[in-house]
């Protein structure tokens, strides 16, 4: 008798990341955790709260699969141009007024960075 066994892929964003080991501990990390954790720390563009709520509210438009409403939220596009790579997957064309709803939405959730 084998047994299999099954893996779910769950797409985390990298605020998520962060929140995540920073909640195991940084003395309980293995050097790769800690190297995920410092670029998590780098790279975060919300806090994980945000991030979670920034990633429901990117999927209910409809726009979008989770796997890129997550890959947005990493990324945090500033504009029209930048947020089409990640919805051109080939299979759809989104009109620039909902793109400009998106980078609105996106704009909520922003860090703003103090001059």
């Amino acid at each position: 008798m084998s047994t299999k066994n099954t893996t779910k892929t769950r797409y985390v964003t990298t605020p998520q990341v962060k929140a995540l080991l920073e909640s195991l501990g940084e003395e309980n990390l293995d050097q790769f955790q800690r190297r995920s954790l410092d670029y998590a720390s780098k790279f975060s563009k919300v806090d994980p709260a945000s991030a979670e709520k920034l990633l429901a509210e990117l999927k209910e438009t409809g726009m979008m699969d989770e796997e890129e409403a997550v890959q947005i939220v990493n990324c945090m596009p500033e504009t029209v141009g930048e947020l089409r790579v990640f919805l051109a997957g080939g299979r759809k064309i989104v009109e620039t007024l909902k793109l400009e709803s998106i980078l609105a939405l996106l704009d909520k959730y922003r860090i703003k960075k103090e001059a």
